[in-house]
């Protein structure tokens, strides 16, 4: 299991400098951000300059690039809005297909309209789901066509909520392009440590060989997200669960300081 990082947990608009800090905190790979390449993250376009400094960087540094960050509000009520981002993700897919990133992150989206990771009351009524699947649809094309996967993350305040959401999302879609990117500190709002063991189990078991990627964050059990190791999550246990899974993609955490990050390296590089 490679252990990485998000890139933008360092500061910087030079993928040279972003990743040789990624590097010399301890992370052998990263989700890159367009931002790390004084792009914005959802561009217009990609220039082929910034995928060869991009590139170059990568190379330089001996930082993987696992997944680039894609994100958009897919279920947002303005329906000009989702176009709009869906015309940006195929931006980035295309660089990403490009520079050879396997893997690009999605938001499934919310009817908030201000906050793409904010709850709102109407992410249950079926319309959301089905305007979050219409442009699933959408960008499955453009993933098809590209040769790269999506990766979809169960999120309390997202349309996809649950492991069972997001595989009854890829039985909808039928694309084998379809993955699932699981943070364990994502599937639950508070929990004990026990209960928080169970619900993280019983996702790695429900999404077994659909799982692309990994991320690690924490909570405490009042529902603050915290740095890994601080809050209830067992993450020996989440990942020898998805060891067992049979689970050998990337474990990228996020939510940290770049001053937390070579600690929390060490902290997951111990955990076998």
């Amino acid at each position: 299991m490679e252990i990485g990082v998000f890139a933008k947990t360092f500061p910087g608009s030079e993928p040279a400098g972003v990743l040789a800090a990624v590097r010399d905190a301890g992370f052998a790979v990263t989700q890159f951000n367009l931002a790390c390449a004084g792009l914005p993250s959802m561009p217009d376009a990609v220039p082929d300059h910034a995928i060869s400094t991009i590139s170059a960087a990568s190379n330089a540094s001996g930082v993987a690039l696992v997944a680039l960050s894609g994100t958009y509000n897919m279920a947002h009520p303005d329906m000009t809005m989702r176009h709009d981002g869906l015309r940006r993700l195929g931006a980035v897919i295309e660089a990403a297909a490009a520079l050879s990133v396997p893997l690009v992150t999605l938001c499934t989206g919310t009817r908030n309209a201000d906050d793409q990771w904010a709850h709102h009351p109407g992410n249950a009524d079926p319309s959301a789901w089905a305007d979050m699947a219409s442009e699933m649809e959408k960008a499955l094309a453009l993933a098809e066509h590209h040769g790269v996967d999506l990766g979809i993350e169960p999120e309390q305040a997202n349309i996809v909520t649950s492991a069972a959401d997001a595989m009854r999302l890829i039985a909808e879609m039928g694309s084998k392009r379809l993955r699932i990117v699981l943070d364990p500190a994502n599937l639950f709002e508070q929990a004990s440590t026990g209960q928080a063991r169970a619900v993280v189990a019983a996702a790695v078991e429900g999404t077994a060989g659909h799982v692309a990627m990994a991320h690690a964050k924490d909570r405490f059990a009042d529902g603050r997200f915290a740095t890994v190791g601080r809050g209830v999550v067992d993450f020996a246990d989440f990942v020898a669960r998805l060891k067992v899974s049979g689970f050998d993609g990337p474990l990228v955490t996020h939510g940290l300081s770049a001053e937390e990050a070579p600690g929390v390296a060490r902290f997951l590089k111990g955990l076998g």
